[in-house]
């Protein structure tokens, strides 16, 4: 057969093809519910891991620093670390920055060992109260009992005051502080033919982060500190196009990557808090964490606990971090016969 007249048939198989994968990607889900209850399976099965930073580690070594001493921390609390930056999504969707800021202080101040008491959210314990002022909370264990019962008491000073606490916020972020990129094209001076192009991009913004340490009591500013991190981005395409029997061929490929940006928040809070901390504990400098020693610690990568019962050696405070542990999927220890 002639190329002029294969080349008739090619768009066709070309539409036909793309109707059996999309047939094909329908048939992935389903109108009726199949017997697990679902019309499709979730994808992905990536496992929940700790959401570390290069200063997290430190944390805990400041922490075993501390334990280690028999030293103890103020009582620490956190309020607003707010977003000042003001951008938003160009398409409405909200800010860009993370508005959780306060809640990755208090993980960074668990990591170090702080001792931590609520202020940011306070609600349930205040309406708790309101209750147990009205003799309507009982702390006998099971189901309400039908007769009466003793009721919570209210003691004076029951509710452990803060000695410091943590206020701030996120006061830059700064696109495109330098960018560099660079194109090639190639083909033939015909216009037909093979020929390709090839991009690359980089491109580098930054965040900025002022946090201060307060005493509770008499309000004075104790620490302040200030922090910036570059955030960096890339971009790389590839495309190929073709000119064969009167048909046009194109295919490009590309990648792209964006260092977390949110990350990026949590890495200068922790830094922050890793400075305040090492100062209230009195620690000189990282050389503290060379004979750190971190069995029967109640702080790890994800944070810090109080022991429900003394087995700190056995419980599973060391395996918080291990993305395989209590998963159905990867841990040999959970039988996934009921699932």
């Amino acid at each position: 057969m002639p190329n002029r007249a294969r080349s008739r048939f090619l768009p066709g198989r070309a539409v036909a093809l793309a109707a059996a994968s999309a047939l094909t990607l329908a048939g992935c889900v389903s109108p009726t519910a199949g017997p697990s209850g679902r019309y499709a399976a979730p994808i992905g099965n990536a496992p929940v891991t700790g959401n570390p930073t290069p200063y997290s580690a430190a944390l805990v070594c400041l922490s075993e620093y501390a334990r280690q001493r028999g030293l103890s921390a103020p009582r620490i609390a956190v309020g607003r670390i707010a977003d000042y930056t003001g951008k938003e999504e160009s398409d409405g969707s909200g800010r860009k920055l993370t508005q959780g800021a306060s809640l990755m202080a208090m993980s960074a101040l668990a990591k170090a060992g702080a001792p931590l008491v609520e202020r940011y959210d306070t609600s349930v314990s205040e309406l708790e109260l309101k209750y147990a002022n009205n003799k309507l909370i009982s702390d006998q264990p099971g189901p309400a009992p039908q007769g009466p019962v003793d009721y919570r008491k209210i003691h004076a000073g029951q509710v452990p005051g803060s000695d410091f606490y943590i206020v701030g916020g996120i006061t830059e972020l700064n696109f495109n502080i330098r960018s560099s990129g660079a194109q090639f094209d190639g083909s033939k001076t015909s216009g037909t033919g093979f020929g390709g192009t090839l991009t690359g991009n980089l491109f580098v913004m930054n965040i900025g982060l002022d946090l201060r340490l307060v005493n509770t009591r008499s309000l004075e500013v104790v620490d302040v500190i200030s922090y910036q991190k570059q955030i960096i981005g890339r971009q790389v395409g590839v495309g190929l196009f073709d000119v064969l029997g009167g048909n046009t061929f194109d295919i490009s490929a590309g990648e792209g990557a964006l260092e977390p940006l949110q990350l990026g928040v949590r890495a200068v809070i922790e830094r922050a808090v890793l400075e305040m901390m090492a100062n209230l504990y009195g620690a000189p400098g990282p050389q503290v964490c060379l004979q750190s020693d971190p069995l029967e610690s109640t702080t790890g990568l994800t944070g810090g606990y109080t022991p429900a019962y003394n087995n700190t050696g056995s419980n599973n405070g060391q395996t918080r971090d291990n993305p395989s542990r209590w998963n159905v999927n990867r841990d040999h220890d959970v039988p996934n016969s009921r699932y």
